[in-house]
């Protein structure tokens, strides 16, 4: 049976480890984001869609949660079992099940979190589950040229560039467009050696 028919866009899909869970993004977590969204409003700097401010950040969270309705997106909110707070936010999109491709993206977390290692938990556990769960082909990731600290990051758990698309979307500020940088995980890639590399630095 194709493990991805077994996807329904209405489970209540909890990932975690020793040191993260991550569940469903829900409504109410607009309590659990706040201090984010009006402390550190830089979060969003290189994001299309920011969550800076608390309005901005309920249309953030009602738009995800609109796009996991129609079966586009699966957003998850990022708790840190070390602290026992909330970090941030992480999503599947661009869910292709008949092509057995999806994009991991709209990652972010509070600067408390960054640099501690959470950031390789999540990951660890959302492609184990997109390609041992969801038995995708490939995972894909993109974002700005510029922004250095996640392309590091994505590079530091196994992604490979493939190349990046010039002018290829807006910024927030609209006027001034974006070169994104597209990345790439692929599945006998993960069971050759990005699984266990990300494994021994967890």
């Amino acid at each position: 049976m194709n493990p991805t028919l077994n996807f329904n866009f209405s489970d209540n899909i909890i990932l975690e480890d020793d040191l993260v869970l991550l569940r469903p993004l829900q409504e109410s977590d607009v309590d659990n984001l706040l201090e984010f969204s009006i402390n550190e409003p830089e979060t969003w700097k290189y994001s299309l869609v920011g969550a800076d401010g608390k309005d901005n950040l309920i249309n953030y969270i009602q738009s995800a949660i609109k796009a996991r309705e129609d079966k586009k997106e699966f957003p998850f909110i990022v708790f840190d079992k070390k602290s026992q707070k909330y970090a941030g936010s992480t999503r599947f999109y661009d869910i292709q099940l008949e092509y057995k491709t999806v994009q991991l993206g709209y990652t972010w977390y509070g600067s408390a979190f960054r640099g501690t290692g959470l950031n390789k938990h999540c990951k660890f556990l959302l492609l184990q589950f997109a390609f041992e769960t969801l038995g995708m082909e490939r995972v894909e990731f993109r974002a700005d040229n510029n922004n250095d600290r996640s392309i590091a990051a994505m590079k530091s758990i196994g992604c490979k560039v493939e190349g990046v698309l010039r002018s290829h979307m807006p910024t927030v500020n609209r006027e001034v467009r974006r070169d994104s940088i597209v990345l790439s995980i692929l599945k006998e890639e993960w069971f050759a050696e990005v699984k266990e590399n990300l494994k021994r630095k967890l």
